[in-house]
């Protein structure tokens, strides 16, 4: 199975948090491919600039050495994934949402997410 992480869930893999099931855990870690995408990544450092999400180091080094130390791939987002946006009917608001269903569907990935408005897409997810 080829995953892409929501933005939570990377967050909860990185802080082994007991938010993460059973059934994500297990998921991730038999994945063929991991993969994080860029929009999650500035979802992040939005959050932290905005005091919202403490990290134990800036988000420029902390995301890439979760990613390192867990075997997550970056993913860019390319011209496609951007225009596939507007073919999506419009059930979540949150922009970078948006983006990590668009990427999921054009690339054929499993979004591993919680967040039941991706679950209203047309993608596939797992929690």
């Amino acid at each position: 199975m080829k995953i892409l992480l929501d933005t939570c869930a990377f967050l909860w893999i990185a802080s082994d948090s007991p938010m993460l099931t059973q059934t994500a855990r297990h998921l991730f870690l038999a994945a063929e491919e991991v993969w994080l995408s860029v929009a999650s990544c500035q979802e992040i450092l939005v959050k932290h600039q905005l005091g919202k999400l403490p990290l134990p180091e800036t988000p420029s080094r902390y995301i890439p050495r979760v990613r390192e130390e867990h075997g997550i791939a970056s993913l860019p987002v390319d011209e496609i994934d951007a225009l596939h946006l507007s073919t999506l009917p419009p059930i979540h608001r949150d922009p970078f949402d948006r983006l990590l269903v668009s990427q999921s569907i054009c690339k054929g990935l499993v979004v591993l997410t919680p967040d039941p408005l991706i679950h209203a897409y047309p993608v596939r997810w797992e929690w």
